[in-house]
């Protein structure tokens, strides 16, 4: 089934309750994990398949996808991957794959979160809330399932400015900071991704448009060049390495 980018979702209205897709093929588990989650506030949605996931966003307003790795047909990580071409909303893997090998694996794709199982139902509820907090601290919206997202021109932290539209970038002093073009796209990547855990695939997924040898020694060392820029006055980073997984940015950022 090819879905192309006029089958859209949108996210629910703000005043209502988030909805969350559960994309769990064991049927026990599904019904527990539902309920929980409601009892929680959330309001649920369920899909058994890829197929059911996929005529679920493409019908109903959704914020955030729990999506079970080993699933009949097509694994997790392949749904993952093809919807990540569609649309940043945010998604957390469930596994009974716990090994750090597929934990790495996840994340370094690009999802929010990873949960083994068995998991405590109120632990899954605590890390919904705490990705969706996450996506709302920039104004995030689950658009456009051709992943048309709406931000602002100009994006601050620890002082710095942003404009997205001259594409410059000053100091917390005022002064204009001379940047690449691959080195602003990737900072306006980690701005719109902040305190989220970034791997390198999927840094380089993001940034591709600015990085002609997609490789992750290509990234570290367009991290690296960032990082020194973003050090004034002898200050740390915001820029953080995440062993064995990638980088975060963990100043709070704000749009204006």
């Amino acid at each position: 089934m090819n879905v192309s980018s006029t089958n859209t979702f949108s996210s629910p209205p703000q005043s209502g309750p988030a909805t969350v897709l559960l994309v769990e093929d064991d049927g026990a588990l599904r019904t527990l994990t539902a309920r929980a989650l409601r009892q929680s506030g959330f309001n649920v949605l369920t899909a058994a398949t890829g197929a059911e996931m996929w005529v679920t966003l493409r019908e109903s307003p959704v914020s955030l996808v729990v999506l079970d790795i080993m699933l009949p047909g097509t694994s997790g990580f392949d749904l993952f991957r093809r919807l990540r071409r569609e649309s940043d909303i945010p998604i957390i893997f469930i596994s009974a794959r716990g090994s750090e090998e597929d934990r790495v694996l996840g994340l370094e794709l690009g999802a929010d979160d990873y949960l083994a199982k068995p998991f405590s139902t109120r632990e899954l509820a605590a890390r919904v809330s705490a990705v969706l907090r996450r996506g709302n601290t920039v104004g995030e919206s689950v658009a456009d399932f051709g992943g048309d997202t709406r931000s602002a021109d100009t994006i601050t932290f620890d002082g710095w400015q942003l404009s997205q539209a001259r594409r410059e970038l000053r100091s917390p002093d005022g002064a204009i900071v001379d940047l690449t073009g691959a080195e602003f796209d990737l900072l306006s990547t980690f701005l719109g991704y902040p305190q989220r855990v970034l791997g390198r695939e999927r840094l380089m997924e993001l940034s591709r448009s600015r990085i002609g040898d997609s490789s992750d020694r290509s990234i570290d060392v367009l991290v690296s060049r960032l990082r020194r820029k973003l050090q004034a006055e002898g200050g740390e980073s915001p820029i953080v390495t995440v062993r064995g997984v990638g980088y975060m940015f963990r100043a709070e950022v704000t749009r204006l």
